[in-house]
């Protein structure tokens, strides 16, 4: 069924050569003592861990899913599944980036963010169950009473207990301002809920010894629509006061979804019988205390993407290197073999490039966001913590629907590769495509971060967010722009860089007639403004390259050949996309709903 090998040197060149993070984290007294070694070290461990431990689950947990007993209202995780998570929270793994005054280790985002991308390749349905719970760590530190704090937080922080995210419901999808949950207050301070929730990841399992879920619902005589939303910490198991799991609290799973992909996480349809809950933040502000959960959710929904890419691109290889199909179109390159390796023939290597560009690129812009929320929360500079703020709120929807437009791409092509083959489950390609397929769905759709992107983040603030990070890219292209090297780089950064402005600035314009435009335009610009991005990197890194090409390491000369890649062949589609975003909303509202 292949195999993993956690990609450490990259990995290293990001963080200690491209993002130099051992500098920026001194700047931090939170990660003062976090030197090279012991970054080094965790990347080591955890590509051990993923690799032996949980890549060799994937394609089994994938062929059996989880089972619900619709009596006992339980689900039991694929086998090897608990085992795992065991070994996971024994590890230390779970309390990695979290506070130490609640057990974590205090390690930087960063650094976290390597090892949830070495999860995410090995076996992403396993690490959406501690995935979620990171997310609930964050919400319930930020807005978490302190007695809520002390009661639930070292046990998420050990693993001990796992956290859900319930939102959506039968009716509503994406738009929760429909939901129909309710909270009654009793006299104890604790709320009554009940209601449906649907597609709720890691609901319900036998991993953990309690559950907690973030419930969404309205309390009485709550506006309607977003503004009347409540969040509630809802545990499946009310502890007692000693820490100890007590009480069933009436929050079951009466389904799980049988799904396209990610088979070994059970997707689960929660139902609140009257169950006992605390509210989280102040009554009708749920949506702002959940943003906390979300925002991190859609990160880590880039990363479950990156993961696949890589994944999907380290065995697309290993295939291309040993299959023998056809003789190269310039010559015989295998004489010994009765047709040669297939890595010769040049659509085979565009297939294997665009996973590793776009793994590349991902990794790069992942870890890059990263130091910048580690930079937010723990700088001691306020504006640096404010300007890295904004950073991250532009480059959050980015994050999750261009990495994963981009997943979708090339776990195809690493499927392609492999050809018929790729189609048949026991090379265990096609679940790669499959279990990419969702991470375009869910945290909101791709349209739902273009949308945010567009209209919230840079229409919204008149594009200063983006002026902001336009001028990193203007400044370095000003530095670099003499040196004739970088120019094959630098000019097509530098170019797109302005049409992106004038390209924002037209949009706006016809914004203001006719909000439409905004809806029409909004997925082609993300992807532009993600081609943006990814040049930016892409020419930094080209740049570290070319100064330590003559130090023999091919690894240097690897990456240059990517990045002339990515420039050559995937960063023209902006061409297509711009016209694509210019070309109004016309020719999609024009017909009239019942001529479709």
């Amino acid at each position: 069924m292949g195999q993993y090998v956690a990609p450490i040197r990259d990995m290293q060149f990001v963080l200690h050569e491209f993002l130099q993070v051992e500098e920026e984290l001194k700047q931090m007294p939170s990660y003062a003592d976090v030197d090279a070694d012991i970054i080094n070290q965790v990347l080591e461990e955890g590509g051990k861990f993923t690799s032996e431990v949980l890549f060799p689950l994937n394609h089994s947990g994938d062929r059996e899913g989880c089972h619900h007993d619709p009596v006992t209202k339980s689900v039991t995780t694929p086998k090897g599944f608990k085992e795992a998570y065991k070994q996971y929270v024994e590890g230390g793994w779970a309390a990695l980036a979290c506070d130490p005054q609640y057990g974590g280790q205090g390690l930087p985002v960063v650094l976290n963010n390597s090892f949830y991308e070495m999860l995410n390749s090995s076996n992403q349905a396993w690490s959406m169950y501690p995935g979620l719970s990171h997310g609930a760590y964050e919400c319930l530190k930020e807005h978490g009473t302190d007695h809520q704090k002390e009661v639930y937080l070292p046990k998420l922080v050990s693993g001990e207990w796992t956290g859900t995210m319930c939102l959506t419901e039968p009716h509503c999808g994406t738009d929760l301002g429909l939901l129909r949950s309710k909270a009654l207050p009793e006299a104890d301070g604790s709320w009554t809920i009940t209601g449906n929730k649907i597609f709720i990841s890691a609901g319900e399992h036998d991993m953990a010894e309690n559950i907690l879920h973030l419930v969404l619902a309205r309390v009485p005589d709550a506006p309607e629509g977003s503004k009347g939303i409540s969040l509630f910490l809802v545990p499946k198991f009310l502890p007692n006061a000693d820490g100890t799991v007590g009480e069933r609290n009436p929050i079951t799973c009466g389904a799980i979804e049988e799904k396209m992909g990610i088979h070994g996480n059970s997707t689960c349809q929660m139902n609140l019988d009257g169950a006992k809950g605390w509210i989280i933040g102040q009554p009708n502000k749920g949506l702002n205390a959940m943003f906390v959960f979300m925002n991190a959710a859609r990160l880590g929904v880039g990363m479950q993407s990156l993961g696949l890419t890589e994944i999907a691109y380290q065995n697309a290889l290993i295939y291309a290197k040993d299959r023998t199909q056809m003789r190269s179109l310039s010559g015989i390159k295998n004489p010994e073999l009765p047709a040669d390796r297939i890595i010769v023939h040049p659509d085979v290597r565009r297939m294997l490039l665009t996973g590793k560009a776009y793994a590349e690129g991902a990794r790069a812009f992942t870890s890059y966001v990263a130091l910048q929320i580690d930079r937010e929360l723990h700088h001691p500079d306020a504006d640096v913590r404010k300007e890295a703020a904004d950073e991250v709120a532009l480059l959050t929807p980015v994050i999750k629907a261009f990495i994963t437009d981009n997943a979708w791409i090339a776990t195809s092509e690493a499927m392609q590769v492999f050809g018929g083959h790729g189609y048949i489950s026991e090379w265990g390609m096609e679940q790669y495509v499959r279990d990419a397929r969702i991470n375009m769905i869910y945290e909101g759709t791709n349209t739902i971060q273009s949308l945010d992107l567009l209209g919230r983040k840079i229409l919204g603030d008149n594009g200063a967010k983006l002026r902001k990070f336009g001028e990193k890219i203007k400044a370095f292209v000003e530095d670099n722009g003499t040196d004739e090297a970088m120019s094959e780089f630098v000019t097509p950064l530098g170019d797109l860089g302005d049409k992106v402005t004038k390209l924002t600035m037209e949009i706006g314009m016809k914004a203001f007639q006719n909000p439409d435009e905004v809806g029409a335009a909004c997925v082609p610009y993300l992807r532009v403004v993600g081609h943006m991005i990814y040049s930016y990197l892409f020419a930094q890194m080209a740049k570290i390259a070319l100064e330590k090409e003559s130090s023999g390491d091919t690894f240097y000369t690897a990456k240059l050949a990517t990045a002339r890649f990515y420039f050559a062949r995937l960063q023209p589609e902006t061409a297509t996309l711009i016209r694509q975003a210019r070309s109004g909303s016309a020719n999609l509202m024009a017909l009239d709903a019942d001529l479709f």
